[in-house]
């Protein structure tokens, strides 16, 4: 009697997905899949306007507006049977079957695609209400006009709130799945709001921050006080041991090969991995490369591009350019061992949620520092080990809108620079 009254509770309680990036991967539809269709300059064109969004140069509406005039002319048909074949991230079913069985109530709100596509994805899921952009067709062709409430400014908060008026859910609980700025003016209307590798901002306005499986927000949202430890899969630990391995670069380039060949080979390497990602986005499989990437890649990456290898490998080009010896050298170990063993410890024994980052633990980057400032010793003195680790951590923890990848060793290279010490 208990349970079923607790069904009805839950009855008209609802679960708000953002779509690209939380059911689907990230900005693959345009990038990927629409891109087939388009020449390279149409192509790169997309690419251009998508970076100025994500730079906060543009606006969402500009850049849609912008990006749909680019692909005037095409098949909506052709477009929606490619919307189709796209992959759904991992455990998206599995949390809509749940949540229906719970007596959720779901809805899935998208700035950047077709309100038909959406709704087509909300029946293949269950999902009980749909929302995209409005886009004009003649003739089976796209036009390249598109308006709709979701493109305006705060337009998925006033899509949401029509939703919540409509059918009387302003007393329920909301709940909000999201992973980019875009989706901070629906969290007013939310009583709990969860990031799915969110970008910088979500990571601070988030209630909680799950990296992986979506079938992690499940019990967040059974339980909100429920404190969700991080998974540290077999994939991680590859991931994590050729991340700390590479501090070699440092050894390598001081003492065998020099900088200037061990960079000629990071960036060969990098372009090879390049070609190998194309490659399997396509479907096709890149000797050795693709086979690592399956094996060390995080699940929703494997469904996307992922780039995070590409801004390791910068990260360590340019220390090894930019900083003189033996900044450059601590600069690649301070990334290589502190960044690592943050995730590490992060993921197997963290407990301590950072308030501003709730995607890090604060036992990660206690111990980060301290392997950090072991590795950096071997290149420089105590104080400058202490010093560069030091601000290597707090680049670590911090919400930025750069892979820290990037980030840690271009600070630290920079600070050490200019201590004189």
């Amino acid at each position: 009697m208990d349970a079923l009254k607790s069904a009805i509770v839950k009855r008209n309680d609802l679960v708000v997905f953002d779509v690209e990036g939380v059911l689907l991967p990230k900005r693959r539809y345009l990038l990927f899949e629409v891109a087939r269709r388009l020449n390279s300059r149409k192509f790169l064109k997309i690419v251009f306007l998508g970076i100025l969004y994500e730079i906060g140069l543009i606006s969402l509406q500009s850049s849609l507006r912008r990006i749909f005039k680019v692909l005037k002319g095409l098949s909506f048909k052709g477009l929606f049977q490619q919307f189709r074949k796209m992959p759904l991230m991992p455990g998206v079913k599995e949390v809509f079957e749940t949540l229906k069985k719970m007596g959720y109530k779901t809805a899935l709100i998208s700035s950047g695609l077709p309100a038909v596509f959406v709704k087509d994805l909300a029946k293949r899921l269950g999902a009980d209400y749909a929302f995209g952009l409005e886009t004009q067709v003649t003739d089976d062709h796209l036009t390249g006009e598109i308006k709709g409430d979701v493109i305006e400014a705060n337009g998925k908060a006033l899509a949401l709130k029509k939703l919540l008026e409509e059918k009387d859910l302003g007393a329920h609980k909301c709940i909000i799945v999201a992973d980019d700025r875009n989706n901070l003016p629906m969290f007013p209307f939310s009583t709990l709001k969860i990031g799915y590798n969110p970008d910088f901002l979500l990571s601070i306005k988030s209630d909680y921050v799950v990296k992986g499986d979506l079938t992690e927000i499940l019990p967040i949202i059974e339980d909100a006080k429920h404190r969700l430890q991080p998974v540290f899969s077999k994939g991680e630990s590859l991931r994590q041991i050729i991340h700390i391995a590479s501090f070699l670069v440092a050894l390598v380039s001081k003492y065998l090969l020099g900088i200037h060949i061990v960079v000629s080979l990071i960036f060969a390497v990098t372009m090879l991995y390049i070609a190998s990602e194309f490659a399997r986005i396509q479907g096709a499989k890149f000797p050795i490369v693709s086979a690592i990437t399956w094996k060390a890649a995080r699940k929703p990456e494997l469904y996307e591009f992922a780039t995070a290898p590409i801004f390791f490998a910068l990260g360590i080009m340019l220390s090894l350019v930019l900083f003189q010896d033996p900044t450059n050298y601590t600069a690649v170990v301070i990334l290589t061992f502190g960044d690592g063993f943050a995730t590490i410890f992060g993921k197997k024994f963290g407990r301590t949620v950072v308030p501003f980052n709730k995607g890090k633990r604060l036992e990660g980057s206690v111990f980060g520092f301290l392997f950090a400032s072991l590795g950096a010793l071997v290149f420089v003195n105590p104080a400058k080990a202490l010093i560069g680790a030091t601000i290597g951590m707090l680049i670590e923890v911090l919400p930025l809108p750069i892979s820290d990848n990037l980030t840690i060793p271009l600070a630290t290279g920079l600070a050490l620079t200019l201590i004189p010490l």
